[in-house]
Order: C-alpha cells, then structure tokens, then sequence
C-alpha cells in the first residue's frame, strides 16, 4: 500500500484509509473481519466519530484484536463549547479503548459563528489544547464542507489536519488542498465516490483524485470485504487515469450535477424513522442506472416510506448540502407508490 505524510503530524497513512460511517450497520463480528481485512490490506488509517451511533465502539473493539501500532485513529466531536467536547471526548475515548486518539477533529464546522465557539474563551479548543498536553491525543485536526470556513481555519495555523469532500463532482476542495500542502497541513478526503453515487466508477474515483499529490488520503466509508478489496489494490497498484477513463468519469460526474444525496446521513435521525439516504439511493438506482424491478423490490421492503413524510424540515436543517429533501422525498414517493 502506497503511503504519504500527514502533514505536520508525521504519520505515514495509507492513501487509503477507512471512512467509519457504514459501520455502524456492521455486527462486532462483521466490523472484526472488516478491520482486520482493512489492515492486512495495507490501510493504516480509520476515521470515525463520536456521531455515528456504534461506530466507534465496534471500531474500539476490534482493536483490542490486533497490534494497536499498525494503525492511526482519527475521531470527530460536534461539541462546540469546552463542556461539550469534554463530555464527547470522555466517551468517546471509553468507546475506543486507545491510550492516546491520533487524531481528534471538529466534526463538520459549517458556519462562522460555530468557528467562532470553537476558538472562544470557554470554546471546544481550549479542551483539545488540554488533552494533547496531556497526551490523550496527539494531533487536532478540522472537518468541514465550507470552502469558505476551511480557507479561515487553514489560516489559524491551529489544525494538523484538514477533511474536506473531494471527489470527481465537487471541485471547491482542490485550491484548499494546494494551501494545505504549502501549510504543512495534511489532508483528508472525505465522500472521494461522491457519497457512493459514482459506485460504478468508484476505483476511477480514487484514482482520479489522488492523482493530487496535495492530497494525502482518500476515506471512502467501507461496509464489505469486497469494498475492503476493491478500495485497497486502488492503493496498493495505483496508477492515473487515462484519458479514456478521465472522460467517462467525468461524464458520469456532469450527469449527476450537483443537486443529489451524498449519504452523509447527517439529515438522521428522521422524525418518523425514514431512511432518507437510503430511498434517495433506491431512487438513483431508479433514475439513472434503470434497475427498476431490483430498486422497487427493495423499496418495497422499506420500514418506512417517502410517503410518511410529514414535512417537519428538521432534515433540511442538518443537510450541509442544502438539498429540498422534502420535494425530494416526494419525488421518490410518486416513482415508487404513484403517491
């Protein structure tokens, strides 16, 4: 497996890592196989959060099965004030089992007057300048999806790291990555097959993107062993796209546009339990690819349906995409029950 330096914190990643939010869904059994297939594939490096339910703690416990110093830990915290990171920190390093957390990030800092909390007097920075003096852990880094918030934070001079969506579809990230190299500052990026809806182009995905030699590592969210395989020989025989392969994907790219679900699954939970990544997913298959029996199948055996809208908005609030999910529920709800 091919490795860059994280930036100023030295670590030697794999250039691809293991994105945490699909194992939530896994069994402790499953996520045991999982990272351990990961590992003996190469990759070095997981990324998880204190948000994504179990995630951690499935994560926490399958390293108790293996040799702790084969692999960088990076988790997140929404905690924006010092008593709420603290609160987050204390479980989640419960949740890991890990002496020392490599990498602790702000998760998702989408506003100015969030950032703001953050680096105030009695903000979230405060706690994490604590806990790396104390050795609980060793680097701070930032997650955002705002250009504009990511390119004030770089300029702080307080982060190691920075994670930022890069993918074939989404080009804002790329002059950040260009400051970040030239800051020292290494990088993360998050949703490189566009949050799984380029899947049929998912290895020309990676590639694609780490072409980028200011990128450092690319953490697609893994819930398979095929997936572990698949994303792993990326990075184990990497080799750039060629011309052929750079127009297909940038045509599959353009056809999506940007108005679609990245899966992100920061809309959950839904007031009535609907799997909104889920049935935007099933509506893609729909749409675009024409699996039409294998989507309404499925869609079929859905807990809960578009149609159970009841159009609170609380989603549309969280989505750091802005999309109209309630429109765009209803959408799916027409294609699916003619409702």
């Amino acid at each position: 497996m091919r490795t860059r330096r994280l930036g100023k914190t030295n670590f030697e990643v794999s250039i691809i890592g293991l994105g945490g939010i699909p194992i939530q869904q896994c069994t402790q059994e499953e996520a045991n196989k999982l990272i351990k297939t990961a590992l003996d594939q190469g990759i070095n490096f997981i990324d998880t959060a204190r948000g994504y339910t179990i995630s951690e703690e499935l994560i926490g416990n399958a390293l108790k099965q293996i040799n702790r110093d084969e692999v960088y830990v990076a988790t997140k915290t929404m905690g924006r004030t010092y008593e709420a990171a603290k609160a987050d920190f204390e479980t989640s390093y419960k949740n890991l089992g890990i002496e020392t957390i490599d990498l602790y990030q702000f998760h998702n800092l989408a506003k100015k007057a969030d950032y703001d909390i953050v680096m105030s007097e009695d903000g979230a920075m405060k706690f994490f300048k604590e806990m790396k003096q104390k050795g609980y852990i060793k680097e701070i880094g930032i997650t955002s999806h705002s250009a504009d918030l990511m390119d004030i934070a770089l300029d702080s001079g307080e982060f190691a790291t920075m994670q930022f969506p890069v993918n074939a579809v989404e080009y804002q990230g790329l002059p950040l990555l260009e400051k970040a190299k030239k800051l020292d500052i290494g990088t993360i990026a998050m949703k490189p097959i566009a949050g799984g809806v380029l899947f049929n182009k998912g290895e020309e995905s990676l590639r694609y993107i780490l072409e980028n030699e200011n990128l450092t590592v690319a953490i697609p969210g893994m819930f398979s062993i095929d997936e572990i395989m698949k994303n792993s020989e990326v990075g184990k025989n990497f080799r750039p796209l060629s011309e052929e392969e750079r127009k297909e994907l940038m045509e599959e790219a353009e056809s999506l546009g940007n108005d679609f679900c990245r899966r992100c699954q920061y809309c959950a939970p839904c007031t009535v339990g609907i799997d909104i990544p889920g049935l935007f997913t099933l509506d893609l298959y729909l749409t675009k690819y024409n699996l039409v029996e294998w989507a309404k199948t499925r869609y079929e055996n859905a807990l809960v349906k578009a149609s159970e809208c009841i159009e609170c908005g609380d989603c549309m609030t969280r989505c750091p995409y802005h999309l109209e999910i309630i429109d765009k529920l209803a959408g799916v709800s027409q294609r699916f029950e003619g409702v």
